[in-house]
């Protein structure tokens, strides 16, 4: 028999959202307990510096930034422990949670932030070069490639955009697609096409990186598998992964509502889902912006909207 242990506000995930939401529920009082889930601190500990967050003037390592949050929240007495959310009943109150498949939580309130993983294509080389040179958010590190020659996989409109916004960083920008034409909108299609430091490789694939305590460049081929392949490199300071993301909302999908994505809906302008004491904060609920300080401010507002939904039971 799983052992059941009840609490008043359940945080399901870590990160800039997680974190923020443990502090804030702390601070009200509300005695959270935070489980981590499978990635500590979020997807910001595989970046390697931070520049675009507020109050780190110099610049911080993600993992150094993330203990910051985590100590914070724990400075105030939010109980953060290791584990994984594997299944849920959300049908009735008190919501259950099952963690590591063995323990079972019950809450009143309920937080998910289990953020989203960025797709990869698989290659080794992309373990080897991870905050080395291969990232998947150009926003969140592009400064670091002015003037440098940069690569970026994807077909659709989140690659024709981050392509677009390294352009006005990077000295030259190759954009990797696979297929013989983009799927982004036609207005993102023109100004990729159209601008002078953009080239487009179609009907190419990425075979792996190479470098010397860095990327240094790419193995490429075109029309693999075909007659006329066509193995070449090109030489790049920086990969970047635009290949989409998944949400890590598997676990609530049969109670809450998801969009085509599976990320899951929020009530407009409230980290409120279609249940009633459930939030949700952070990458898992933004398919549009997925930035540390956006996540933060989600977690802030989820927080807050928890306790007053408590105080009002």
């Amino acid at each position: 028999m799983s052992k059941i242990e009840k609490t008043k506000c359940l945080i399901i995930g870590s990160g800039p959202a997680g974190y923020t939401a443990a502090i804030y529920t702390s601070r009200a009082n509300l005695s959270p307990v935070l489980y981590e889930g499978i990635q500590p601190g979020g997807q910001l500990t595989t970046t390697s510096d931070i520049e675009n967050f507020p109050g780190y003037p110099e610049g911080i390592n993600g993992t150094a930034m993330m203990n910051d949050f985590r100590k914070q929240a724990v400075r105030f007495s939010a109980d953060i422990r290791p584990g994984i959310a594997t299944a849920c009943d959300l049908s009735q109150k008190p919501y259950k949670v099952t963690i590591d498949g063995e323990k079972i939580i019950e809450t009143d309130a309920l937080i998910i932030c289990t953020g989203a993983t960025a797709k990869y294509l698989g290659l080794p080389d992309e373990t080897k070069y991870n905050g080395l040179g291969v990232s998947a958010c150009a926003v969140c590190d592009g400064f670091f490639y002015r003037k440098k020659v940069v690569a970026v996989v994807g077909g659709g409109d989140s690659a024709c955009e981050e392509a677009l916004y390294l352009a006005g960083l990077a000295s030259k920008v190759f954009l990797i697609v696979r297929k013989n034409y983009l799927r982004a909108s036609q207005i993102m299609q023109d100004r990729v096409l159209n601008h002078p430091k953009i080239e487009v490789l179609f009907n190419t694939n990425t075979l792996g990186l190479f470098g010397e305590g860095g990327v240094e460049g790419a193995h490429l081929v075109k029309f693999q598998g075909e007659n006329n392949e066509e193995k070449f490199d090109i030489a790049i300071d920086g990969f970047f992964l635009a290949i989409g993301h998944k949400p890590n909302s598997e676990v609530f999908k049969h109670f809450l509502k998801l969009d085509e994505q599976g990320y899951i809906k929020t009530i407009p302008g409230t980290t409120k889902t279609n249940i009633s004491g459930v939030f949700a904060a952070g990458d898992v609920a933004d398919p549009n912006y997925q930035q540390a300080i956006t996540a933060a401010g989600r977690g802030c507002m989820a927080a807050i909207e928890a306790e007053r939904y408590l105080n009002n039971l």
